[in-house]
This record gives C-alpha cells, sequence and structure tokens, in this order.
C-alpha cells in the first residue's frame, strides 16, 4: 500500500522531540494477543474501536471482515500460515470504515509454542497513521 494523504487536520510537526515519541505523532499504536487453543484474539481498546468491535475479546474473522476486501483472504492465509509454524509476520491493509473512508493499518506480529497440535499463541501491534484515506464512497457523498 502506498498512498499520499492530504488533509488539514495534521500538524506541521513538532520538531525536537525526543526520537521514542516521534512515532505517536504519526500513529496510533496498540497490541494483541491470540491463543491459538481456543481460537480468541484479545485486542486492546483502541484497537477493537477502530475495526468497529464492541468486544476486546473476538475470533479471527471479526477483525478481519472489516479490512479491505481485495487483502481479507491474503491476511487470512497469512494468519493461518504463522499458526502452523512459529514465525514473524507483518501486513498492511485498510479498514473500510461505516462513512466510506479508510483507515491504513499496518500489524508486525509472531506466533510461537507450536509444538504440540491445537496449541501456541500470537502475540502482535497494530499500528494506525493519524489520517485517514478518502474512499469512493465517501467521495460520492461530498
Amino acid at each position: 500500500m502506498f498512498k499520499i494523504a492530504r488533509t488539514n487536520s495534521l500538524s506541521s510537526g513538532i520538531h525536537g522531540l525526543p526520537h521514542q515519541e516521534i512515532p505517536a505523532q504519526f500513529c496510533v499504536s496498540e497490541g494483541w494477543s491470540g491463543d491459538l487453543t481456543t481460537g480468541l484474539f484479545v485486542l486492546g481498546d483502541k484497537a477493537a474501536a477502530i475495526h468497529g468491535l464492541r468486544e476486546n475479546e473476538c475470533g479471527l474473522l471479526n477483525f478481519v471482515r472489516c479490512y479491505d476486501p481485495a487483502d481479507r483472504n491474503h491476511v487470512l492465509e497469512l494468519f493461518e500460515q504463522a499458526a502452523t509454524s512459529s514465525s514473524t509476520f507483518c501486513f498492511s491493509t485498510t479498514i473500510i470504515l461505516e462513512t466510506g473512508q479508510r483507515q491504513p493499518l499496518f500489524c508486525i506480529g509472531e506466533s510461537s509454542g507450536l509444538e504440540e497440535r491445537y496449541s501456541g499463541s500470537m502475540l502482535g501491534v497494530f499500528f494506525f497513521p493519524r489520517f485517514l484515506i478518502e474512499g469512493p464512497q465517501a467521495m460520492v457523498r461530498q
């Protein structure tokens, strides 16, 4: 995904921020975890809200449902592969909001503890840039 978003809501930036604070200027990040024994994932409050979920605990299909349809199967395949062999992974997509706008999403994760069948866990982090991309539906409404 390569996009340029133009918006008036972004500040021109604060120069001189300590390096560890710079990511917060550009994105919201939040961790998630998954228990492969139960198939349940736990998203942080912000991540769950951005995904349109009322509860933090959900199945994989619950939070992938809002992803760009062109990416959903690829993301599901990636999680399936990570669930069969301990690995690290990453992906990017967009979340399609009810307004038709799209929220970019980057995810980095890892799976571990898969030595025994039906066991293991996943751990990762979502990054949500602090801008939205106008979608076809949003442009029609304007």
